[in-house]
């Protein structure tokens, strides 16, 4: 063997197992990526000094659309999911002890144990603290609603600014794309960011892709609002500082369009923004109209009648800001919830009686059902606790039955919420798993197999043994061939 033909053995076996080297050795760093595709060289010769001419990247157009849907479903889904959990807690509490439902059982006990001994004044007062118990429990919960209105509003002013800071750095990888598209540089870097990004924007709101020519993108959202077009279209909201019964929240714009919540419990949102508008404005107000109508029905339910029926009802035993009429049947009032209160009448704390509750009167001895005064006197406090259990009618706009009784009306409420809190974890894991899926499927057709680079990462050992032993023989060759000269 020549030296000449020695040295290029030496350089080739060098070469290769450098390549080898570089090309493992990216494989493996991307494959702790998932954002990253998979990238090939394709080589214009194998002898020393050959050229890369042209980097492939793995991409698949199709399930890379189908695991943006999928993450805006999932990201929708599970913000809706979350926000259930959270109203649950803070308007019905653990296992619903503070729910408006709990409170009247516990009212209708107690009203039953006063008229089975109704000359006990302790029994009287009882039955007046279960009644403020009720109040508080819709006192609290419309409060807890109009907080949770506010939470949603938070929220969805700062998923605005993180989507619009998204769609600013998506301004700046895509720019970079095209450029080098333009100018013939490899731009697979790039192309892994802009996709890494589509990703993050994708959860808060769903989005649909164009590439036009140079690998420029355009976005544009589920509802067919551009999203993103050479520049960033402005995603506008102006929050609310406070919410009250008839605060009306205000919209998300996308390049001027509003942006449309959400449907369900297994919600149709897409993208957390949307289902933070639905958890705002018809979840929480859909409570908050529940919690307004068991008021006015228990208004209703205690009213004090005139024994000889010319009397217009009156308020009794709980009152309102538009007493004391009591409001008109079948009629939503928006923030009652929150105003209904106890009668003073009956509140031994603020000077009433509260024996009124047994023998009526409250409104003047024209109401006055026990006028004799007598102490085993119960046939009203029998009424009051039937009451509670004899239909009527309630606004459509509650979303429940229109014919029910208050008692069944405040359970019903109660299921409403849990029936929607169930259906929206039922779809969370749903909608988890198929984000899951299309992600590794993803990942399968564009990504890095490790199980294929560790074997490359074996043949490669067995490479540099190899290389080694040849080096280490044109090493003695190179030797023998100087002693011989000298």
């Amino acid at each position: 063997m020549s030296l000449t033909s020695a040295l290029n053995i030496a350089q080739t076996a060098l070469f290769n197992t450098s390549r080898q080297t570089s090309v493992v050795s990216r494989n493996v760093s991307e494959a702790s990526n998932p954002d990253y595709a998979h990238r090939s060289a394709l080589l214009s010769s194998m002898a020393p000094g050959a050229r890369v001419v042209q980097i492939r990247r793995a991409a698949d157009e199709v399930l890379f659309r189908q695991n943006l849907f999928a993450i805006s479903a999932w990201q929708g889904q599970k913000a809706m999911s979350g926000g259930l959990d959270t109203m649950r807690l803070t308007v019905n509490g653990v296992e619903d002890a503070n729910a408006p439902a709990t409170a009247i059982s516990k009212l209708q006990e107690a009203l039953q144990l006063y008229a089975g001994t109704p000359s006990n004044a302790t029994l009287a007062e009882s039955a007046v603290q279960a009644a403020h118990q009720v109040v508080r429990s819709l006192n609290d919960g419309a409060g807890a609603v109009q907080n949770f209105r506010a939470d949603a509003d938070r929220d969805i002013a700062t998923a605005v600014d993180d989507l619009n800071y998204l769609l600013g750095e998506f301004e700046t990888v895509n720019t970079e794309v095209v450029n080098g598209t333009r100018s013939g540089r490899d731009v697979s870097d790039a192309l892994d960011r802009r996709d890494a990004l589509l990703k993050k924007i994708s959860e808060y709101v769903a989005i649909s892709t164009t590439t036009r020519s140079g690998n420029d993108m355009v976005i544009v959202t589920a509802d067919g609002a551009t999203l993103f077009e050479t520049i960033p279209r402005p995603v506008t909201f102006t929050p609310n500082t406070s919410y009250g019964p008839g605060t009306t929240g205000n919209s998300v714009y996308v390049d001027g369009v509003p942006l449309v919540p959400g449907v369900g419990g297994n919600t149709s949102a897409k993208g957390s923004i949307a289902a933070s508008l639905q958890l705002r404005d018809e979840t929480a107000l859909q409570m908050q109209r529940q919690l307004d109508e068991v008021a006015r029905g228990l208004i209703t339910a205690f009213a004090e009648t005139d024994p000889s029926g010319t009397l217009p009802d009156m308020a009794g035993l709980f009152s309102w800001a538009g007493g004391p009429g009591i409001p008109p049947a079948g009629t939503l009032i928006d923030g009652l919830a929150g105003a209904i209160r106890v009668n003073a009448a009956f509140d031994k704390n603020a000077g009433g009686d509260p024996s009124l509750l047994r023998d009526g009167g409250a409104n003047g001895a024209a109401y006055l059902h026990n006028t004799t005064g007598a102490a085993s006197f119960s046939d009203l406090l029998l009424r009051y606790s039937e009451r509670l259990d004899e239909p009527m009618t309630f606004d459509p706009l509650a979303g429940l039955d229109t014919n029910r009784s208050v008692t069944a009306f405040s359970f019903d409420s109660v299921s409403w919420l849990e029936a929607n809190r169930k259906q929206a974890a039922s779809g969370a894991e749903g909608k988890e798993a198929l984000a899951v899926r299309t992600a590794t499927a993803l990942s399968n057709a564009t990504g890095v197999n490790v199980d294929n680079e560790m074997a490359l990462l074996l043949d490669l050992e067995n490479a540099y043994e190899a290389s080694a032993r040849l080096i280490s023989v044109i090493d003695e060759m190179l030797s023998t061939l100087l002693q011989a000269t000298r």
